[in-house]
């Protein structure tokens, strides 16, 4: 195996702990902290000369500070001659803003990082269940983007007790996502939620296309913000009979309003997974399970350090 060194900023330091183990390894010896003056302050303390070296950062709140210190980190590793760095973002923040809608007056902020990670030396880029696969064309270097759904997927397995299961898919946009779980989980039915969002982080649920009449409901997405949409879904989905609701997502992002959110008792369960840690405000609900990425995320790394293919995992 080449000389693989780990190093890990301040965001997900738990993850980053399970991928060295998983790897059986230690995390590298590195400084990442504060000046007085808030400025971000990084020093490499061990020799990464020709090595070839993984940084876990998500890029989740605080956003600006956790992407600054990947950034910092990223130069001072390659002015310390490391052979090749690769960025491991577990959660990519500013991946919302990928497009302008009508031309709008707005920032494609998921173009603006891509080019930062670029400009400071990254050579490529792992990350997890990004909001819009298109996102890895705004990189000048390679990314590969893996799946957190086989994980969700064997641990719904798991589940002895659902009775006559159909996934659900909490909006249009992620049918295609409900669809894929739905056929990995023996062909089961799916439903559609028809939602209108008239703005940010606001949703009235309209319309549900299927029938969820006396059967537990797995609702799947990508991630969870503030809940809204997760709780009116949930809600809508109990009005029309359905018997449990459970949730699963990747990414578990939770800002502003989301404990009260998910305190609702239209959801039965609510599985993340570790890409984002939990605030204890989340943790006190008592109703948030969290499955690690960890091994998923450590073969990926091991089989880019050998130079394996990415995509024969999900074949």
């Amino acid at each position: 195996m080449p000389d693989i060194k780990l190093f890990a900023g301040n965001a997900t330091p738990e993850l980053a702990k399970r991928i060295s183990e998983r790897l059986y390894l230690s995390l590298g010896d590195a400084t990442v902290g504060r000046f007085s003056d808030g400025e971000i302050q990084v020093q490499i303390n061990e020799n990464v000369r020709g090595s070839d070296v993984f940084i876990i950062q998500s890029t989740c709140a605080p956003t600006n500070d956790n992407l600054m210190e990947l950034l910092v980190m990223v130069d001072a590793l390659r002015r310390a001659s490391a052979g090749r760095i690769t960025a491991v973002i577990p959660y990519f923040g500013y991946a919302r803003q990928d497009r302008r809608v009508r031309s709008a007056r707005v920032p494609i902020t998921a173009k603006v990082v891509a080019d930062f990670l670029s400009s400071v030396g990254v050579d490529r880029v792992l990350t997890c269940d990004l909001h819009a696969e298109q996102i890895q064309g705004f990189f000048d270097v390679p990314v590969d983007n893996v799946f957190g759904s086989p994980v969700l997927i064997h641990d719904i397995l798991k589940k002895t007790d659902l009775e006559n299961p159909i996934v659900v898919s909490p909006d249009i946009g992620g049918v295609v996502r409900a669809r894929a779980v739905a056929k990995l989980l023996n062909d089961t039915d799916m439903a559609i939620i028809d939602k209108r969002r008239p703005k940010a982080n606001v949703s009235q649920v309209m319309h549900i296309i299927g029938d969820v009449a006396g059967r537990d409901c797995i609702l799947v997405d990508d991630m969870i913000d503030t809940g809204g949409t997760l709780c009116k879904a949930a809600e809508a989905l109990k009005e029309r009979g359905a018997r449990r609701v459970f949730a699963y997502a990747t990414h578990a992002v939770f800002s502003g309003s989301a404990a009260k959110n998910l305190a609702s008792d239209a959801l039965d369960e609510i599985v993340v997974t570790d890409t984002i840690p939990l605030s204890p405000e989340i943790k006190a609900l008592g109703k948030v399970r969290v499955l690690t990425l960890s091994s998923m995320l450590a073969e990926a790394i091991r089989r880019i350090s050998n130079e394996e293919s990415i995509s024969a995992m999900f074949s």
